[in-house]
Parts: C-alpha cells; structure tokens; sequence
C-alpha cells in the first residue's frame, strides 16, 4: 500500500487538477505546462513532482472530474426539495462533464487500451449514482446507460454548429422523461 500523502500535497494536487481543468476547456488538452502551472499558482515543477507526464495529467483530471461528478449525485439527493431537482441538477454537472471535457477524451484515446480503462471506471462510477437518482426519482424504466449515452450522445453532436444546443435538447429529453 502506497504510503498516505499529506493534507497539503493532496490540497496542491486538487488546485492543480482543478487549475488543469479550466485550462484544458480553455486552450484544450495540448495546453503548455506553464500555463496550467501559472493557473495553479506553482511551479511547473510542481506539475512534474505530482504528474511526471502529460498522460498522467489528462488521466487524473478525468478520474478528478468523474469523481466530482460521482460524489454530486447523492449530495443533491440530500440537499434538493425532490428526487427530480436532485436529477435534473445531476444531469446539468453530468453535462458540463462531457462538454467541457471532450477533449481529455479524445487525447486518451490514442492509448486505446488507456482510454477503455477510463471509459469502464466513467460507467462504473457514474452509473449506479444515475441509477440512484432514477429509481428516487421514480423512474423504473429507463437504464442509466441508456440516459447517459443518450445525454452524451447529443452533448457531441454540436460540432461547428452555434445553431445546434445540446442543453435544449437534454432539457427537453427531461421534460419528457421527468414529465415536464
């Protein structure tokens, strides 16, 4: 078992993975080091001493980010005035998931068998907390899979498009699905 890191190294590690996140929505996964660094606050030797690659990097800010996500559903629940609240806000984070996000997916999938990991662990950590959400939500009869793929399916199909506005159409699959 690998030995326990410090408070502040896992605070540092959390300002790096949140300073790489903002930087990869705005200059995209091949950003320079010395930006995610000067988001941070750090040095860019810093970034080297938690994550010695660029890999390394993409992969902990997706599982940074899946987790988030993960960890959001049953706080929601809690919080929320109805299961449906709870769903539809889970849903928004979900989304700003997969939009923002994009690219960390399309750099990991040069490693395929890297990337297949990912997507399993995504499934693995994601389904059961819209499986949870469903089922409180009283909604039986859809698959989490099949929400998740449909949501993500319309999240990729902007493109170029400033017409096309994959949150109407995920709030209009909500309407229907939720019974607006």
């Amino acid at each position: 078992m690998p030995p326990r890191k410090r408070a502040d190294a896992v605070r540092n590690e959390q300002t790096l993975l949140a300073a790489a996140a903002e930087v990869f929505v705005r200059s995209g996964v091949d950003a320079p080091i010395r930006e995610i660094a000067a988001e941070a606050g750090v040095g860019m030797g810093t970034i080297y001493r938690h994550f010695p690659t660029r890999a390394d990097l993409v992969v902990a800010v997706y599982r940074h980010q899946v987790e988030a996500c993960a960890e959001a559903g049953p706080q929601l629940l809690s919080e929320k005035d109805s299961p449906r609240q709870a769903l539809r806000q889970w849903v928004d984070l979900f989304v700003d998931f997969l939009v923002t996000k994009h690219g960390l997916a399309n750099a990991l999938q040069s490693d395929s068998s890297g990337f297949e990991q990912l997507h399993a662990y995504f499934l693995e950590r994601l389904g059961p907390v819209c499986d949870e959400l469903l089922k409180a939500s009283g909604i039986e009869d859809v698959q989490p899979y099949e929400l998740m793929r449909g949501i993500g399916n319309l999240c990729i199909g902007r493109g170029d498009d400033a017409r096309y506005d994959p949150r109407r159409l995920i709030a209009l699959l909500l309407d229907g699905l939720l019974g607006a």
